[in-house]
C-alpha cells in the first residue's frame, strides 16, 4: 500500500514539474523576436495565362485560289474547315526586382498543331523603377504598332501585309534597349488592360540589334539588323489618348531561292521606315501606319530576284460600344502593299489591295467572337507561278477564348 502511494505521489510531482517547464518555455517564446518572413521563391512569382483562336474561313468564298499563307493557311486552296490559328500559353513574372521573365509557346504553329516557341526573353532593369531596360532573347521587334499589338487584342483577324512583310511572325532573337518613364509604362499597361487595343510596353524609345533571318532560325550571313522606334501616348485633358510613332530598321537578308530561278544574288540589303498614328477608341478610334523602303523582290520578266522599292500600309476605323458587361466593336480597314516578301520562296512579288469590314463581340472577359468580310485583290508571283493575280471575297469567323 505504501509503495503504491509513493508511486502515485512521484507521478503527481512529475506532472506538476512538467507543467511548470512547459509554462516557462511558452513564456520564453513570448519574449523571443518573431522570425523574419520568408520571401517567395522565384517560381512562386510566375503567372500563367493564355488564349486560343478557332477559325472558319469557308463561308461565301468566291475564289478558292485567293489565299494568303502568311495571314492564315486555312484561307483558300484545297484546305479549309475549322482551324486552330493560335493556342498560346504565357508564363511570365517579375522573378527579381530587376529581372522580368516572359516565355510564350504556341501549340498551333503552322496550322499543324505543332509546338513552337514564340517568345522567350528576359528584361534586365538598369534602375530601381525599371525605366531603363535591356531585353535579351527572342521577342517582338519594335517596328510597327500592329506588329507589336497582340493577336489577342487586334481587331482584324490578320496583320496587314504592308509592315508585317518586314518581320515573319514579328519576332527575332537579339538584344533590345527600352526606355519609358514610370508613369508612361503605367499608361501603356492601361491601354491594354482597359480593352483600348494598345500595343503593349515597348518603351517610349527602343533600340535593338537582332539576327535578321526570322524567329527560331539561325543567322545565315553574320550580319545583325538594327531597329529604332520612338513613340509617345499623349493624354488630353478630356481623357482621350493619342499616340504617334516613327520607326525604322536596316540590315541584310539571305533569300531562299528555288531551282527554277535564274542565277542571281542571294543576299540583299533592306531598309524600311515609316510613321504610326493612333486615336484610341473612346469611343471612336483610328489607326494608320505606312512604311517605305527597299528589299528583294521577284521579277517575272527576267526570272530573277532584284533589289526593288516597296511601300504599304493601312488605315483602320473602329467604334467601341459598351452595354452592361458586353462590348461591341465594329471596324473597317483598308490596306495596301507593293513589294516582295523576303521570307517567301524567291522573295515572292506581291501586290495587295484589301478591304475588310468586321465586328468584334466581347460577350465576357473570357469569350470573344469576330465576324469579318474580306474583299481582296492579290498578286503573288514567283518562279513557280510567274503570272498569278487573284480576286475574290469571303466571310471569316473566329472564336477566341481568353484564360
Amino acid at each position: 500500500m505504501r509503495i503504491r502511494f509513493a508511486a502515485a505521489l512521484v507521478t503527481f510531482a512529475l506532472v506538476i514539474l512538467s507543467s511548470f517547464a512547459r509554462g516557462a518555455q511558452n513564456d520564453s517564446l513570448l519574449h523571443e523576436k518573431p522570425e523574419p518572413k520568408v520571401q517567395n521563391a522565384w517560381y512562386e512569382k510566375i503567372q500563367l495565362r493564355g488564349y486560343a483562336q478557332l477559325r472558319y474561313n469557308g463561308l461565301i468564298e468566291t475564289n478558292p485560289d485567293l489565299k494568303c499563307d502568311q495571314c492564315d493557311r486555312s484561307w483558300g486552296g484545297d484546305g479549309g474547315g475549322f482551324f486552330f490559328r493560335r493556342i498560346r500559353m504565357i508564363f511570365s513574372g517579375q522573378i527579381h526586382p530587376r529581372v522580368f521573365m516572359y516565355i510564350q509557346p504556341d501549340f498551333a504553329s503552322g496550322g499543324s498543331n505543332l509546338v513552337q516557341i514564340r517568345d522567350a526573353y528576359f528584361d534586365l532593369g538598369l534602375d530601381a523603377d525599371n525605366e531603363f531596360r535591356v531585353r535579351i532573347g527572342q521577342s517582338k521587334v519594335p517596328f510597327g504598332f500592329e506588329n507589336m499589338q497582340s493577336s489577342q487584342n487586334r481587331l482584324p483577324l490578320d496583320r496587314h501585309d504592308g509592315m508585317n512583310s518586314a518581320l515573319p511572325n514579328e519576332r527575332e532573337t537579339g538584344v533590345f534597349f527600352y526606355y519609358a518613364p514610370k508613369e508612361i509604362r503605367k499608361r501603356f499597361s492601361y491601354l491594354v488592360s482597359s480593352g483600348l487595343k494598345g500595343s503593349g510596353d515597348y518603351g517610349v524609345f527602343g533600340l535593338g540589334v537582332y539576327n535578321g533571318q526570322g524567329p527560331n532560325a539561325l543567322d545565315r550571313n553574320k550580319n545583325v539588323n538594327v531597329v529604332a522606334r520612338l513613340t509617345y501616348p499623349f493624354e488630353l485633358p478630356s481623357g482621350q489618348i493619342i499616340e504617334g510613332s516613327f520607326q525604322g530598321y536596316t540590315g541584310k537578308y539571305m533569300v531562299n531561292k528555288s531551282s527554277k530561278l535564274s542565277p542571281s544574288q542571294s543576299e540583299f540589303q533592306e531598309l524600311r521606315y515609316g510613321p504610326t498614328f493612333v486615336i484610341y477608341p473612346q469611343p471612336f478610334g483610328i489607326q494608320a501606319e505606312y512604311n517605305w523602303g527597299r528589299g528583294p523582290e521577284y521579277d517575272p520578266q527576267t526570272n530573277t530576284i532584284l533589289d526593288a522599292p516597296l511601300d504599304g500600309g493601312y488605315v483602320l476605323a473602329n467604334y467601341m460600344v459598351k452595354t452592361n458587361s458586353k462590348v461591341f466593336i465594329p471596324f473597317v480597314r483598308y490596306h495596301y502593299y507593293k513589294g516582295g516578301k523576303k521570307f517567301e520562296i524567291d522573295a515572292t512579288r506581291h501586290r495587295v489591295k484589301e478591304f475588310e469590314l468586321g465586328v468584334e463581340w466581347q460577350f465576357n472577359r473570357n469569350f470573344e467572337l469576330v465576324t469579318m468580310y474580306t474583299i481582296s485583290d492579290r498578286t503573288f508571283e514567283n518562279s513557280a507561278d510567274p503570272t498569278n493575280r487573284q480576286k475574290g471575297s469571303l466571310l471569316r469567323l473566329q472564336a477566341q477564348v481568353n484564360f
